[in-house]
């Protein structure tokens, strides 16, 4: 990362007109505002007040300790080759979390076509999230805001956005992307977790998740393809707590029971990976 290819990436949240590196660790557009850097190298491009609050250190640290058992690797699989089969020269990743599907797809981008030199935007509510993600990834850089506002991200930025468990913003997405770009939104099916919410220690999900992101999206996005991923994981108390403290369900008051249950839990993980394609408008 350096100001120079973050800003790039960036449009001032005021103004919209284009960030350019105006001292070691500031931006200011043409108009006179003016936004510090991170000394760890991302900005915060807030435009007001916002609704909700990121993920913390520890439930970072759950995802981390649950992904490294590779229980979500075909997940991570799937999401890295159908952003390699675009050939992108540079993704975004709204809600990057920890940056374990954007590190993927960045390596299997490069793979794919090593003249692209792909690079990534990690885009997270949380201060904690996108910094982890930007030491793990040499070739993202990092921005904090509010997927809910008016995303500071300049027009046609991307290639492909990836939202991996994130909320949405269908008409700034369209504008984010380039033409004939592609929304790649995964989801949980109906049954993730299932075991886990019928023993009430993970939160409800909401009903027909994928009929309201589908209904959601299609004024701005076409649907291209939808690819359902599915397994029973055997996961032991300690992946069960990680589970649970990595995602919503963290402050459910059930969870440490789990933790004290010394036997392997069977679990369904169950996603549905879609395709969306930028439509014309």
């Amino acid at each position: 990362m350096s100001l120079q290819t973050l800003s790039e990436w960036l449009r001032c949240p005021n103004c919209f007109l284009p960030l350019a590196p105006t001292a070691a660790l500031s931006f200011g557009c043409s108009a006179g505002h003016s936004f510090d850097v991170n000394k760890r190298g991302y900005v915060t491009l807030m435009s007001g007040p916002h609704r909700f609050i990121g993920d913390s250190p520890a439930m970072l640290d759950a995802r981390d300790r649950f992904q490294s058992g590779g229980f979500y690797a075909p997940l991570q699989t799937a999401i890295s080759v159908t952003v390699a089969a675009e050939r992108p020269g540079r993704i975004v990743d709204i809600g990057c979390g920890s940056g374990y599907y954007l590190h993927a797809a960045l390596s299997a981008s490069a793979v794919a076509d090593p003249a692209a030199s792909p690079r990534g935007l990690a885009m997270d509510l949380s201060p904690a999230a996108v910094s982890r993600t930007i030491r793990l990834i040499p070739e993202a850089d990092g921005l904090i805001a509010d997927v809910w506002a008016s995303l500071p991200i300049r027009d046609a930025a991307a290639n492909v956005i990836l939202n991996v468990f994130a909320p949405r913003n269908a008409a700034e997405f369209h504008r984010v992307l380039a033409p004939g770009g592609l929304l790649l939104v995964v989801v949980p099916q109906q049954t993730h977790l299932q075991e886990l919410r019928d023993a009430g220690l993970a939160v409800d999900m909401q009903p027909d998740k994928a009929r309201h992101l589908v209904d959601g999206l299609a004024a701005h996005f076409e649907l291209e393809t939808r690819q359902p991923l599915s397994s029973v994981l055997s996961l032991s108390a300690t992946d069960v707590g990680a589970v649970l403290g990595m995602g919503p369900s963290a402050h459910h008051a059930g969870a440490q029971t789990v933790l004290e249950v010394d036997t392997q839990t069977s679990v369904t993980a169950a996603f549905d990976i879609f395709g969306f394609r930028r439509r014309a408008l």
